[in-house]
């Protein structure tokens, strides 16, 4: 036969244990929604032609990566406006590039993040000419090379001219770079070129070699700042390409902008520690242009800052990463978020026993209450007209202590209520041969 009192004490078991286990369950879910995936292995960048700086800092970052266990590959392009369309395009495979400052507009910024500036990126215009020149505005009516289509260089360059009010220049701006722009001012195809490129670059030495050809100095390069923002004003020093023949023979002002490391703001956070790690072993030396550690930083505000490498260039790796291999970090990072509702687990855990002890031993009170109160009001109010009353009182308190499912392990709780309610009893009988006596 069925003890009907064992399901009763399960029964109220689970009235504790229930919401205990859904607290639980719900702690979990939340704590799995903090955790992020693993890291992926593979990363793809898009940067630019072979030859092009952007191309030789991406293999760098590729060696970088490569000791942690990651696949940088790389995916050449015809520079800064075809890896924004890239990024921009959910469907591709690219997830970092690099941006030159000024290609992008906010819009373009929607679903990017930066991951900060990298080094500056001069604008060199070379010209031919016999007297020097310091206005851009100066070459108005000559022939034009300014930068492959789809490049940051082309784009600049017909940015400055339209500054200039020489927007029918721009539209006949010869589409060639680097060492054919070069070609062509030595042949005399072309009258100056626009070329962005750093102060080792080839072509920049090459053209500061070439008989015939000067380097303009912005004059204007303040205004030039001031109206567009994502510029700088840069100096390259009188003889700092060539001391011996003092290349160039004085300070020259340029223009730059920067080039800006920008990913799709879906990247795992671990990577981007990873990446700003690369990056600050790859630019963080002083150049030309910059004194050690200006770079990475973030001047150019087109795009939203990643909050992960902003965090890492103010402090440094996250701590598991100081001290363990990155994936062993990332591995740890995951498994203690999933522990933290351990934490919270161990003191539900015990008060579960004490809540069951106490929803049980709370209705025997109450038993208790209910008495106390009847036996004062025995004792103060008796008469003979109540005692049915009283005593009907009595064994229906009896009858719900008797009846109402206690577990075996706190029987002996009833068994005191109801020695203590037959002393109520004895003491209504009392009460009543007394009144008889009387």
């Amino acid at each position: 036969m069925k003890n009907p009192f064992s399901n009763k004490s399960l029964r109220e078991m689970l009235v504790v244990a229930l919401p205990a286990l859904a607290l639980i369950i719900a702690l979990f879910w939340i704590a799995s929604m903090f955790v992020q995936p693993a890291p992926p292995k593979l990363l793809y960048i898009t940067t630019g032609s072979e030859s092009g700086a952007y191309h030789a800092y991406a293999k760098q970052y590729k060696e970088i990566l490569a000791r942690h266990g990651i696949t940088l590959e790389l995916r050449t392009s015809s520079g800064a406006l075809e890896n924004l369309q890239r990024l921009k395009d959910s469907s591709s495979q690219i997830t970092i590039g690099f941006i030159q400052g000024g290609t992008a507009t906010a819009e373009d910024g929607k679903d990017l993040m930066s991951l900060g500036s990298m080094y500056y990126e001069p604008l060199w215009v070379f010209y031919r000419s016999k007297d020097p020149l310091d206005r851009v505005v100066q070459l108005r009516g000559k022939k034009l090379a300014g930068g492959a289509e789809g490049s940051g260089t082309r784009k600049l360059a017909l940015q400055i001219l339209a500054a200039n009010d020489m927007n029918k220049e721009g539209e006949s701006l010869a589409p060639l770079a680097g060492d054919a722009a070069a070609e062509a001012i030595r042949q005399g195809k072309v009258d100056a070129a626009f070329i962005i490129a750093g102060a080792d670059s080839a072509v920049v030495h090459k053209l500061l070699g070439m008989d015939g050809v000067r380097l303009m100095h912005f004059a204007q390069a303040g205004a030039y700042v001031k109206r567009f923002p994502f510029l700088s004003q840069v100096t390259l020093p009188r003889g700092a390409v060539d001391l011996v023949r003092d290349i160039p023979e004085q300070d020259v002002t340029l223009i730059a902008a920067t080039a800006n490391l920008v990913a799709r703001d879906d990247i795992h956070p671990a990577l981007v520690s990873l990446l700003a790690q690369a990056a600050s072993q790859v630019h963080g030396e002083a150049g030309m242009f910059q004194q050690a550690k200006e770079f990475p930083a973030f001047k150019d505000v087109t795009f939203e800052v990643s909050k992960d490498a902003e965090r890492y260039y103010k402090s440094g790796p996250p701590f598991l990463q100081r001290y363990l291999p990155f994936w062993a970090a990332v591995l740890v990072d995951r498994i203690l978020v999933l522990a933290l509702p351990l934490l919270v687990l161990i003191p539900i855990l015990r008060a579960i026993p004490a809540l069951y002890r106490w929803r049980i031993t709370s209705r025997i009170y109450r038993w208790y209450g209910e008495l106390s109160a009847l036996e004062s009001e025995i004792k103060s109010q008796y008469e003979p007209a109540r005692y049915a009353n009283f005593l009907a009182q009595i064994e229906s308190m009896e009858d719900r202590a008797h009846n109402r499912p206690i577990p075996v392990a706190y029987a002996h709780l009833r068994y005191t209520l109801r020695e203590h309610i037959n002393l109520v009893r004895a003491s209504l009988e009392r009460k009543r041969g007394e009144e008889k006596s009387a």
